[in-house]
């Protein structure tokens, strides 16, 4: 009965002002993140349409049930086939594994889809579908297969006007090891469009050209079941889905600073923060000096082209300080926190901003810091659990996937 007791208190988490918790660690501002993926369910809902979310941001399966009783949702997005397992497990069975397939994976596919997962993997090339035919072959079921397409130039994807299209769903139709599933594509440049103008014609572009493809499959009598788009900038841009199966995002969930750059949501609208502690100043040169480096916010630099540059991240703003501070360097265990020297309009003027008059009272010794993150996915993957938040108090630990 002892050990019972002591595996029951295991299992809850004492509530802890986050001052207490061990640094560097990643919060989840609960509050801030229900409201971000209620927005998200809404736009989708009104327009008709459902979401298969990306759970690659976060990797949790307590983040994907807040996502799933906002409503509007069918399905999971997964990057890896590790976190296919992990969701399975967790009583997802609806799964697209949205990076292109390779021969080497099919096993462990034919493994999950054997075990009851409807998980359906990507191509986009007719030589990796010739190398992954003779993969199926050796396993006794069938593969559902979907094409991606490329609708920005960004990154993978068959161009939608040309006859490889055609081709490559013709084969996979043919094939007895494959089921051809449809149609999806990422608009990963719409993380280029700075003015709302931009994210309109980029959603639209996304859109149309994804529905062009199945016009064209349709008239070879090819039909798609699923007709899949997304990204975060252009699944809040879009403003028809007819034809469109479902809308795939992500990053919506926690935010970052490059969607606030792109205007796609505020600064105060980020859930996601990494809380470092104060270790030590470097007075002479203004710096305060974290415990929280480029391991725990990430090497992303994703603002780096944008008007506002945040460097490594941006201390949360406070109402202790009217100052915008900034991790402008990152060693990997080691925060470099200053003065932002590009200030915005509605803080002080860039020579204030340098002033180092304030930073070490506002940052004393052992304080804690909490830094807004570029990517919130990147930042995620550093960490194996996340500290949920509310009024500054960690309330729940949940843990998350990691690795492939």
């Amino acid at each position: 009965m002892q050990y019972l007791n002591y595996c029951v208190a295991l299992m809850h988490f004492t509530p802890t002002n986050i001052e207490d918790l061990p640094t560097p660690c990643c919060l989840i501002d609960k509050a801030k993140m229900q409201r971000n993926i209620a927005r998200l369910s809404a736009h989708i809902g009104n327009l008709q349409c459902t979401l298969r979310p990306h759970v690659k941001t976060h990797k949790s399966i307590e983040v994907t049930q807040t996502i799933i009783d906002a409503g509007n949702v069918k399905g999971i997005t997964v990057s890896t086939l590790k976190e296919a397992d992990y969701f399975f497990k967790h009583g997802m069975d609806d799964i697209l594994y949205a990076v292109g397939i390779t021969p080497n994976k099919i096993a462990h596919v034919a493994q999950l889809i054997q075990q009851g997962c409807d998980l359906t993997v990507v191509i986009d090339n007719e030589d990796m579908l010739s190398l992954i035919f003779e993969k199926m072959a050796q396993h006794n079921c069938v593969f559902k297969v979907i094409i991606e397409l490329d609708t920005d130039g960004h990154r993978s994807g068959v161009n939608p006007h040309t006859d490889t299209l055609i081709s490559i769903a013709k084969h996979i139709s043919n094939s007895a090891h494959a089921k051809f599933e449809g149609v999806m594509t990422h608009a990963g440049e719409s993380y280029a469009c700075f003015t709302e103008k931009a994210k309109q014609d980029m959603a639209a572009q996304e859109r149309d050209l994804t529905l062009h493809a199945v016009k064209r499959l349709f008239e070879e009598g090819i039909h798609c079941n699923t007709v899949s788009i997304g990204s975060t900038p252009t699944a809040f841009a879009v403003d028809q889905l007819d034809g469109i199966t479902e809308v795939r995002a992500g990053v919506y969930v926690f935010f970052d600073l490059v969607m606030a750059g792109l205007g796609v949501c505020d600064v105060d609208d980020i859930a996601m923060s990494v809380l470092g502690t104060v270790i030590g100043h470097q007075k002479d040169k203004g710096w305060v000096i974290t415990d929280a480096g480029w391991m725990a916010m990430s090497r992303d630099r994703g603002t780096a082209d944008h008007v506002q540059d945040y460097g490594y991240g941006l201390v949360a703003p406070s109402s202790s300080h009217n100052t915008r501070y900034i991790m402008s360097d990152a060693n990997q265990e080691h925060g470099i926190i200053t003065a932002a020297s590009n200030a915005s309009p509605e803080t002080p003027s860039e020579s204030q901003s340098k002033s180092t008059d304030g930073i070490f009272t506002h940052f004393p010794a052992a304080k804690a810091v909490e830094i807004l993150p570029n990517h919130a996915c990147a930042t995620a993957a550093q960490y194996s659990h996340y500290y949920v938040v509310e009024n500054g108090v960690a309330v729940d630990k949940w843990h998350s996937v990691t690795g492939w």
